[in-house]
């Protein structure tokens, strides 16, 4: 109760914001980002939009990947007529395609460019069953496994930008506290919805997609401190906030839920912070591994903080994005067996 009163005025906790916080506000400490180079996915509208105005406000050099080239070049025009300095790549890329994101790095390294941050904050919703051409479920193949491939084959991009800038690298991956509304078995559950319709729940399959976010946040920390490697990675509940991502729901049920959850909501300026906080804020220097919320630490689900768990997933994502993702899902039939 005493949390959700908290919230609800906007008290600030141990790095002085909170959830009233905005993205504006939370990076006028920030150090000058005109060295710095970002990509982020999901940049076309919602808090991907907001986070990415307020990086360029702020001088960094965007890389702006999306399925939709138009609605990414309508972002970077957004952008541009606010800031007309800043410096846009436009870029295409579809998550739900392991092809697609590898496309997408081959062209980015082509560039030459500097990898500084990256804000794996694209999301998806799916309100229908369907399975991603590798033959992953929709959600969990946009939603947490193209930003798997596409983390692990620019990582050394980063690595190395980090050893020849001094500059210490940064990954965000936006996350949810959703991903606590998952139980069970991981692997099994997704194996289950990328054979067949039969087990499929909308909301189960995204809290899952939200959970594994967490999941590889922990196990890519550890291997980066093992590797010492001087870049981090932190997860981020953005916080409730009406989207395109909700949107795509419109109808009494869900209008009746925002209307008396509406004091719950944030805007999308004040959804955008805690990305923006741990994407730039000096305070988070060498923290990594760890799960935020309102711009302050926080303890994911019991689950999401499983290194049993996040070792587990990991070790299945690498066999999907190597081979048929239905050599992992064959695996998994004969344990039950």
């Amino acid at each position: 109760m005493l949390e959700t009163v908290k919230y609800l005025i906007g008290s600030v906790g141990a790095s002085g914001y909170g959830s009233k916080s905005t993205a504006e506000q939370v990076t006028e400490s920030c150090p000058d980002l005109r060295s710095i180079t970002a990509i982020i996915t999901g940049a076309t509208s919602g808090i991907g939009a907001e986070t990415a105005r307020v990086l360029a406000k702020r001088g960094a050099k965007l890389v702006l990947p999306a399925r939709s080239l138009k609605a990414a070049e309508d972002a970077k025009a957004r952008i541009v007529s606010e800031f007309p300095d800043s410096e846009i790549v436009v870029m295409a890329l579809d998550l739900s395609s392991l092809a697609s994101v590898r496309n997408f790095v081959s062209e980015f390294e082509s560039l030459q460019l500097p990898l500084n941050l990256l804000i794996n904050n694209a999301g998806k919703f799916a309100h229908d069953h369907a399975i991603s051409e590798d033959g992953v479920e929709m959600t969990f193949a946009t939603n947490y496994l193209g930003h798997f491939l596409l983390t692990k084959l620019l990582l050394n991009k980063m690595i190395q930008t980090a050893a020849d800038s001094g500059v210490q690298g940064r990954i965000v991956n936006v996350s949810s506290a959703i991903h606590g509304w998952f139980s069970g078995d991981t692997i099994r559950y997704l194996g289950e919805i990328s054979r067949s319709t039969s087990q499929y729940d909308e909301t189960r399959a995204y809290a899952l997609s939200k959970l594994a976010n967490v999941l590889h946040t922990k196990e890519l920390a550890r291997r980066l401190k093992e590797m010492e490697t001087n870049v981090t990675v932190n997860c981020v509940h953005p916080g409730i906030v009406r989207t395109r991502l909700t949107r795509e729901r419109e109808g009494f049920a869900t209008d009746l839920v925002f209307l008396l959850a509406s004091k719950l909501l944030k805007t999308i300026p004040q959804a955008a912070a805690t990305t923006c906080y741990v994407a730039t804020h000096p305070r988070l220097t060498s923290v990594s591994g760890k799960y935020f919320a309102d711009c302050n630490e926080t303890s994911p689900s019991k689950l999401g903080s499983s290194l049993v768990e996040a070792g587990r997933l990991w070790s299945a994502s690498e066999v999907m994005v190597s081979k048929d993702s239905s050599a992992i899902f064959a695996d998994q039939l004969k344990e039950q067996k």
